[in-house]
């Protein structure tokens, strides 16, 4: 009888388990049919236009639209919810449509996206991004990149350095060379990007590459723009030493420095605002890198934009990002506070859509 008994036991305990798994299966099915995204699971997907919000919460799924399969937007950073979206990238986006807002800083913050802007947007159909060009911020880098991804070179490593900025040969189309509705389409529903960093460094940086170091040999910044700027912003007259950081300075804080500008042509890019560049209040753009982290970002815009398996953003040198106050202090040092509160008058939209401050130097 203790067999018999023991073997009841047994029986018993084995209904309990299967009642306990039976249960379980159905509270698992509940929680799923009730938490479960309703537009994940077999519904068509509409691609979400990455953009600021103030609250996650009006974040509203758009009207479905029929496009041209060749340009249905491709990329991680479009079939997610804006809530994974690293916070910072959020905040960023988010600053940059409050700033848009501000009518005090209507001027500094707005711009037509005229044959200018659309000249400075680099294309990549097969991958669907477009990238804003803003030199002085690892640029030819993320050129490369883009080479690659357009199929002119296998790697990297394979792209000769006189080939990354011969836009006859580098395989890389300017927005502005299609018709207004493929423009408007590529605009709508492409991965959009750029790189900015702090406004001053980003000034000190053009005037060393241009004007002192010149490592592409581009003798028109020395022969021809140094002379135009040094015969109209000189207070010296007598001194015949090559263009000065403050004779810089002093032509950029010009308010009609516009009259210079149309005489050197193209040429001016390297110190034109991002707001001139890249028309940021009116493109909205999915991402916006900062010089000063592109350590974080550079991976981040790849994965983002879905091509992270493809191709990686070269290896950044230790400290190069970094930003050096004591530089900037240095170069600013002896340039009069008139001169470099006429300069950040300039570039106030810059310091204020991304984020940078005013320097110490003007509050002082």
């Amino acid at each position: 009888w203790l067999t018999s008994d023991n073997m009841h036991h047994q029986w018993l305990l084995l209904a309990a388990c299967f009642w306990v798994i039976f249960m379980f299966m159905v509270a698992s099915k509940f929680i799923t049919l009730t938490f479960k995204d309703p537009d994940g699971y077999g519904a068509k997907q509409e691609p979400l236009i990455l953009t600021a919000v103030t609250k996650v919460e009006e974040v509203h799924e758009p009207e479905e639209k029929h496009w041209p399969e060749e340009f249905q937007p491709t990329g991680k950073a479009f079939s997610g919810n804006l809530i994974r979206q690293p916070l910072v990238h959020m905040e960023r986006l988010e600053l940059l449509r409050n700033v848009c807002r501000d009518t005090a800083l209507r001027d500094l913050s707005h711009t037509a996206v005229s044959k200018f802007v659309l000249d400075r947007i680099f294309v990549c159909d097969k991958h669907k991004i477009l990238f804003c060009q803003t030199p002085k911020v690892g640029n030819t880098q993320w050129k490369k990149v883009l080479i690659v991804l357009n199929g002119a070179f296998s790697s990297i490593e394979e792209i000769p350095e006189n080939i990354v900025h011969d836009h006859e040969k580098n395989g890389l189309p300017r927005l502005s060379s299609f018709s207004d509705s493929e423009i408007k389409k590529r605009l709508n529903l492409y991965f959009k990007f750029f790189i900015v960093r702090d406004p001053f460094e980003r000034l000190i940086s053009a005037f060393k590459d241009k004007f002192v170091h010149n490592p592409r040999f581009e003798p028109w910044y020395r022969h021809e723009i140094a002379p135009g700027i040094i015969r109209k912003y000189r207070k010296n007259r007598t001194e015949t030493k090559g263009l000065q950081f403050e004779d810089f300075v002093r032509y950029l804080g010009d308010p009609n420095h516009r009259w210079l500008d149309v005489q050197f042509g193209d040429h001016i890019i390297h110190w034109v605002t991002y707001v001139e560049l890249c028309a940021p209040c009116e493109i909205t753009y999915s991402v916006i890198g900062h010089h000063e982290t592109l350590e974080d970002d550079a991976p981040y815009i790849l994965k983002a934009a879905g091509i992270d398996h493809l191709v990686s953003y070269p290896t950044i040198p230790p400290g190069i990002t970094v930003y050096n106050r004591t530089k900037v202090e240095r170069y600013f040092s002896g340039i009069s506070k008139r001169d470099i509160r006429r300069l950040y008058a300039r570039f106030e939209g810059d310091f204020k859509l991304f984020g940078y401050r005013e320097p110490d130097f003007l509050l002082n």
